[in-house]
């Protein structure tokens, strides 16, 4: 069913539905006089992603804001020790997970009775009629925790890369200008303006120096720091013995670290994985950002193609600067994100990627 979901076909009909919610996101981000915390508003903007375009459900502003700060509180607590008391984390995630039941559930009938003016067929949509072609009606509960799954998949790490994107392009202004150079080079970005229907899932695909950025971001910020797999026979690593039926853990972090294919590890360089160099190329298991084997991460394309249509709003439609004197420390817990979430301020670009005045500053510039 996964594999549906996630398919070339699946994409190609997600991609308008993607750029328009980050196209909506950028213009919010660029309005507010203030700066923002992008870690925080990366993780609404991939909730939207994820209830809007992925689950199709049409759920008001208002109301989906509401679920966004139900859904924080699961998030927060699902990994609270089990020890059922009162005002424990525990306690509060099971509360919290009740009540985003609930919403999902009203949205999930609202979204089986209204099925006009349906333009694609989202991942919902493939889970239901998937079910049906097994000729098993998935029930309820089942869809409301297939629901919970594709939400959970697509909303930390993606946000957690988002800001990684975001945090390194402010480091790297030429990279951030080379992205442009590609963008106008392949007819995709001319007179500060997105070509209209330029952004086809091919023509993403093509642009090469996109696709190296978006990979060095996971490689040098992988949002989760490792993986468990089960041993499924007997081995020896190291001179140590490693049982079947053992839970063994890998760390994506250190193999990124320490894997000898990677020159200067510690610097942010796109151009690795550029043609002649091609460092992810030497040996199957020295970059996995999304896994590796059989138990790959099935919504890895998906998770790209954002961060890819995210970075071509980010290098066609808007100036962004960082609001405070240094850049801040990075946690690992409970995924990679800056400690004060990042405070950056964005300015609205117009076609001749001239700053927009807010309301505020072309009366105040008026009066001078």
């Amino acid at each position: 069913v996964f594999s549906k979901i996630f398919s070339h076909e699946a994409l190609e009909s997600y991609l308008p539905k993607i750029q328009l919610v980050i196209k909506d996101t950028l213009r919010a981000w660029s309005s507010n006089p203030e700066s923002i915390n992008v870690y925080h508003e990366a993780q609404k903007l991939t909730f939207r992603m994820a209830i809007r375009v992925l689950l199709g459900f049409r759920i008001p502003d208002e109301e989906l804001n509401r679920l966004f700060e139900v859904y924080q509180q699961f998030v927060e607590n699902v990994f609270s020790l089990p020890v059922d008391l009162p005002f424990s984390g525990y306690r509060r995630g099971i509360r919290a997970r009740e009540t985003l039941q609930k919403g999902l559930e009203k949205a999930i009938q609202e979204k089986l009775q209204n099925t006009q003016g349906k333009d694609y067929a989202d991942a919902l949509d493939i889970l239901i009629e998937s079910g049906k072609e097994h000729g098993k009606e998935l029930t309820m509960q089942e869809l409301k925790d297939g629901t919970l799954e594709l939400i959970f998949a697509a909303y930390a790490t993606t946000a957690s890369a988002s800001t990684s994107l975001i945090m390194q392009l402010l480091k790297h202004p030429r990279v951030l200008e080379k992205l442009r150079e590609e963008l106008r080079s392949k007819g995709i970005l001319h007179n500060g303006c997105i070509c209209e229907g330029s952004l086809r899932l091919d023509n993403i695909n093509g642009l090469h120096y996109l696709d190296c950025v978006i990979k060095e971001v996971l490689r040098l910020f992988t949002p989760i720091s490792g993986g468990y797999r089960t041993v499924l026979q007997t081995f020896e690593l190291d001179g140590f013995q490693i049982p079947k039926g053992w839970s063994v853990m890998y760390s994506i972090r250190d193999t990124h670290d320490t894997a000898p294919v990677f020159k200067d590890v510690d610097v942010f360089d796109p151009d690795r994985f550029g043609q002649g160099r091609s460092e992810d190329k030497d040996g199957r298991f020295h970059y996995l950002p999304f896994g590796g084997g059989v138990r790959t991460c099935l919504g890895k394309h998906l998770a790209k193609l954002f961060l890819k249509a995210l970075a071509i709003e980010l290098a066609s439609t808007s100036r962004f600067e960082l609001a405070t004197r240094t850049f801040p420390k990075i946690t690992l817990v409970p995924v990679v994100h800056p400690v004060d979430g990042l405070k950056v301020k964005f300015f609205g670009l117009d076609s001749n990627q001239n700053e927009i005045l807010t309301g505020t500053d072309a009366m105040l510039g008026a009066t001078v």
